[in-house]
């Protein structure tokens, strides 16, 4: 090499030196925008498949309606997987948010396909439950593979499980801003992980992409009026948020006492889904109709068009309550959709705000309130409803958050700022010393 070719090398090294120096947050741009492109093409393209799946599951349940007859079956057949072969992943979304508080081995890669075959044949049979849970489960446990090859440390193990959660959420629901929000929210009750926001939205946005580019749809949802800005509209708003809170706390207590109740009366855990898996199944055949297992997405729009009765929500409270207590596989967080739109609905025979409003309202509110993240909840709102409902929103997943206390359904959630001054003694506790 000639003198004047090394003068330009270290030219060139000394420029790169500077830029680095000038420009120090890069080199973690860069690394982060690499990993979260691999968490993206990765659970964008698990989304898919899953959410294509869901919707052959649930179209050939609902033209062969005599399957619902073998969910004690298919119950003993997801409690025998679990036991026997999967009682490290068990615990689903409060190992990932337990990874988060306290990493320790990587997520087992099982989760993945254990927590999708469970949660489609709880579908296909007739349980009543969602799909976050399977997202942030598949989502969690396909990225905690990437630790070892990119060689993370603790600190940033817990920034990739945050940003597999934002994908996974983003990505199911088709809402990418809620769902990084979500992951940066839902571990730590009041406080917000900023150092781990870039892969989270990153994440979040690619993953939800790469599901479109599947040519995955979801669920639109039309508000029609919604009332001007004033004194009454906004005090019918914090009632409504008041009630919801209230829905959210009830269902986040029970869930966990029916739980245990299942845990105490029935010692040998695969019999359990055979318990729960003959109520839902006499339940559905008595009252003639499956209204209130799978989704339900088909009643969340109606409740977008028309006022529907009080007991849709508490109906499909009993039967998402009985089928994820008794082990059966899927998220709550469609079920809590289906219960806050169907309340809202219900609710404008008492509160004099227009029904899509109020349906909108309790979509989200009861969520916030059940998962502790306002934040991510407004936003979700203004992206499947639309900005102009945003204040109403906000006001309603705010109240409800406040007034659900320090329940969750997620039982490692721990509390990062206490929602009111007086319990500030219960800081960094966890949600399952309150149980």
């Amino acid at each position: 090499m000639s003198k004047s070719q090394r003068t330009l090398v270290k030219k060139a090294v000394f420029n790169t030196l500077f830029f680095f120096r000038k420009f120090p947050a890069l080199p973690y741009i860069l690394r982060w925008l690499c990993i979260s492109i691999i968490i993206g093409l990765l659970v964008g393209t698990a989304s898919a498949g899953f959410l294509q799946s869901l919707e052959w599951a649930t179209n050939f349940r609902e033209n062969h309606l005599w399957l619902i007859a073998l969910l004690p079956a298919a119950g003993f057949l997801i409690g025998l997987l679990y036991h026997y072969f999967g009682k490290d992943v068990e615990a689903g979304n409060n190992l990932l948010i337990d990874t988060i508080h306290e990493p320790r081995r990587i997520i087992p890669f099982k989760m993945a396909p254990f927590v999708y075959l469970g949660t489609i044949v709880t579908h296909f049979f007739g349980g009543s439950a969602g799909r976050e849970g399977t997202a942030l489960q598949m989502a969690g446990a396909i990225a905690d593979q990437l630790t070892t090859p990119f060689k993370l440390d603790r600190n940033e193990r817990k920034t990739l499980i945050i940003a597999a959660i934002a994908a996974g959420f983003g990505s199911v629901f088709g809402t990418p801003l809620a769902g990084a929000v979500f992951g940066l929210e839902v571990f730590l009750i009041g406080r917000i992980r900023y150092t781990a926001i870039f892969p989270a939205f990153a994440s979040a946005i690619l993953a939800d992409w790469v599901t479109s580019l599947w040519n995955v749809k979801h669920t639109h949802y039309h508000i029609d009026a919604i009332p001007k800005l004033e004194f009454l509209p906004i005090l019918y708003s914090i009632l409504a948020g008041i009630v919801f809170g209230i829905c959210a706390a009830a269902f986040s207590k029970i869930i966990h006492w029916m739980g245990s109740a299942f845990k105490s009366k029935i010692k040998y855990p695969p019999l359990r889904p055979v318990a729960g898996g003959i109520i839902i199944a006499i339940a559905v055949f008595a009252m003639g109709t499956t209204r209130y297992i799978g989704l339900g997405i088909p009643v969340i729009v109606e409740s977008f068009e028309k006022q529907l009765p009080l007991y849709d929500f508490a109906l499909k409270m009993i039967f998402t309550i009985v089928t994820l207590s008794a082990g059966f596989k899927g998220g709550e967080v469609t079920p809590l959709f289906f219960i806050g739109a169907t309340l809202g609905s219900a609710l404008s025979l008492f509160i004099p705000l227009p029904f899509g409003l109020l349906a909108g309202m309790g979509f989200v509110a009861v969520f916030a309130g059940a998962t502790n993240t306002p934040l991510a909840c407004m936003l979700m709102g203004i992206e499947l409803f639309g900005a102009e409902c945003g204040v109403y929103v906000a006001i309603a997943c705010i109240a409800s958050y406040l007034l659900s206390g320090h329940n969750s359904i997620y039982s490692k959630q721990k509390i990062g700022e206490a929602k009111n001054r007086r319990f500030e003694s219960q800081q960094d506790r966890s949600i399952s010393d309150f149980l």
